[in-house]
């Protein structure tokens, strides 16, 4: 199929965008690059102490400056499930290392947090900044250039994007990705739902509740819906920056121990020291980083990266806006029905064909660009493959693992359907624009007739005061929840996640509702209309700050509006509105992070506290 018309005039549209800074990116990639080992640049003093505690042989390698020295930067802690396997990569990646005449070295550690333990708890305050936090981690941890390529191990919402933003800034090396995989189906996502309303609604309590979740996330391995975090994982199979089919692989068996194995040997492969050099930050262009938003738009996934991809586009001297997310969305159908547009988890959409499947259905529609560069090489029809084991290994070593082509047929469809017999026309992510400003929002697992909703306002300042309003019965009716004060310079703009079980009972009582907001919402945005990342925020001056109590507002994402019905004149004589926000700037670390506050860019800037690279003007340049 030729490529898309839509696919490839957006394609166009972000390279002319990006053409100084990405320029300028890559001018400043090739100054870094040093042919060879580039520990060559060290002072012997730096080099010794880059290798004093090493093992005889592999400090030899060193010495010679003939071996790739590969960088190991974790996110690992043992509280996450989804990092906890984690603990055993780096001896499983130093012995394929040396296996592959290669030395590895754990270069450093970054945060880690989860969504799951702070959703709803003022940590969740430093969620969003904890992603430019890993990538100054990252940075630091390659900051001693004794590194020819790097692999990165994390999984969850802010710490890929993180690692990604991180690694680009040291864009001549190359990157590989190391997941850590899903854990194994707990309890059904549709039982879990109705025991959360149920303890909402007060009919079940706290222990009934706990019981229920410990079912639902009871072992090593990322949360299986299909959240920030798995979508992270489809993107980085999208990019190429996987080895095919490794996202969705559970942990702690022989084929994610197998994976992990080559995918040192394949990090190994690519350096500057042999004939495949792969630079992650060539490598990452702008036809990946649309490859990228097709993968989201196809899969249903996280409204989170309508900031990180803006992020990491940035790091690598790209632009992207919203624009670019709606008109793609616009042509890409949803070819996946994973939680929350569906019941099955991202276990079963393994099972069903998988990361491969999509791949080369999107590829085959001309709806992904084929000629990009991975860490395999040329194209990235490459990854439309599933691995298997193919033997064994002995002795406590990794077994061997080969590819296959991804299955011919979807093994459920009503998992994983086709680009001609899609769930959706469209990728259910869209842009609203109005008097309010410019949001987006997830109808994937919107019904059609909750996609319009025109009531009163209900404006709060918290969500605990909006939960406060609920349980006290003052909610029962129609209206358009209107939660300011969330952005990121107020208070780091935190997911909002908490306000759907509730909002969720009165939508199935019949009442008309849904919620606008400057916040977040989690990458399990679900069935209730959510308009979020409401640019400008409030407190820089947005104009969901003019909203009162009982405006009409009317969200209609068929029509892509997002406006509140007053009278034009009246609209621009109203003040903004004001919030004591010093409860926002201390305790839980959260007077750390004032820097970020106060150097944060807009959501649709991806909500960074780093700019694109400078443009390097040479006519300013005099002696």
């Amino acid at each position: 199929m030729p490529l898309n018309a839509t696919l490839a005039s957006v394609t166009q549209r972000i390279a002319e965008r990006s053409r100084p800074y990405r320029t300028a990116y890559l001018e400043r990639l090739e100054a870094a690059r040093r042919k060879g080992a580039q520990r060559g640049a060290l002072a012997c003093t730096n080099l010794a102490h880059g290798f004093a505690a090493f093992p005889a042989n592999d400090k030899l390698k060193l010495k010679e400056d003939k071996a790739p020295s590969l960088a190991i930067v974790s996110a690992y802690n043992d509280m996450l499930s989804a990092h906890q396997p984690f603990e055993r990569f780096p001896q499983i990646i130093k012995d394929a290392a040396r296996e592959a005449g290669a030395v590895a070295q754990f270069a450093g550690g970054s945060p880690a947090m989860c969504d799951g333990v702070t959703q709803g708890q003022a940590g969740m305050e430093l969620s969003l900044f904890s992603r430019d936090a890993i990538a100054m981690a990252t940075a630091i941890a390659l900051s001693h250039n004794m590194f020819d390529a790097a692999l990165y191990l994390g999984v969850c919402d802010k710490i890929v994007p993180g690692l990604l933003i991180g690694a680009l800034h040291f864009g001549h090396l190359p990157a590989v990705f190391v997941p850590a995989g899903p854990m194994t189906s707990g309890m059904s996502n549709s039982d879990k739902v109705k025991i959360r309303q149920l303890y909402t609604a007060g009919k079940i309590g706290r222990a009934e509740l706990l019981e229920a979740e410990s079912k639902s996330y009871h072992g090593a391995g990322t949360c299986t819906f299909y959240g920030t975090a798995n979508s992270n994982q489809m993107l980085m199979e999208a990019m190429g920056l996987h080895l095919p089919g490794a996202a969705f692989i559970t942990p702690n068996t022989p084929l994610r121990d197998a994976l992990t194995a080559a995918a040192a040997k394949q990090a190994a492969k690519i350096t500057d020291l042999g004939t495949q050099y792969t630079p992650v930050g060539r490598m990452i262009d702008e036809k990946s980083i649309v490859n990228a938003i097709v993968a989201l738009h196809a899969t249903g996934g996280s409204t989170n990266h309508t900031l990180h991809l803006v992020a990491i586009a940035k790091a690598a001297g790209i632009v992207i806006d919203w624009d670019d997310f709606d008109k793609l969305s616009a042509v890409v159908p949803l070819i996946t029905k994973i939680y929350p547009n569906g019941t099955a988890d991202v276990n079963h959409f393994h099972a069903a064909g998988g990361t491969g499947f999509v791949l080369r259905e999107l590829i085959d529609a001309g709806l992904m660009h084929d000629d990009v560069t991975t860490i395999l090489g040329q194209g990235l029809r490459q990854h439309c493959k599933e691995p298997m084991l193919a033997a064994e290994g002995e002795n406590g070593r990794p077994g061997i693992v080969t590819w296959h082509d991804a299955p011919a047929q979807s093994g459920d469809e009503g998992v994983l359907g086709t680009v001609a017999k899609p769930f959706a026309a469209d990728g259910g992510l869209k842009l609203l624009q109005g008097n309010l400003g410019r949001a987006v929002i997830k109808i994937s697992a919107v019904k059609p007739e909750h996609r319009v909703v025109e009531a009163p306002a209900v404006v709060f300042h918290s969500q605990e005061a909006f939960m406060a309003a609920f349980k006290a019965g003052q909610l029962d009716r129609d209206f358009v929840a209107v939660i300011t004060f969330q952005g990121p310079r107020a208070n780091g703009m935190p997911e909002l996640h908490a306000l759907t079980p509730a909002l969720g009972i009165l939508q199935d009582k019949g009442r008309h509702v849904a919620l606008v907001t400057d916040g977040r919402m989690s990458g399990a945005s679900g069935k209730v209309p959510a308009a979020i990342h409401v640019t400008p925020e409030v407190l820089g001056g947005g104009p969901l700050g003019r909203v009162r109590d009982g405006d009409i507002i009317r969200l209609d994402a068929e029509a892509g509006t997002l406006e509140a019905k007053v009278d034009a004149t009246e609209w621009a004589a109203r003040s903004q509105d004001s919030s004591d926000l010093s409860g926002n700037q201390h305790g839980m670390g959260r007077e750390l992070f004032s820097l970020f506050r106060n150097a944060v860019g807009t959501a649709e800037e991806g909500g960074a506290t780093f700019g694109l690279p400078p443009i390097f003007e040479k006519e300013k340049v005099t002696v």
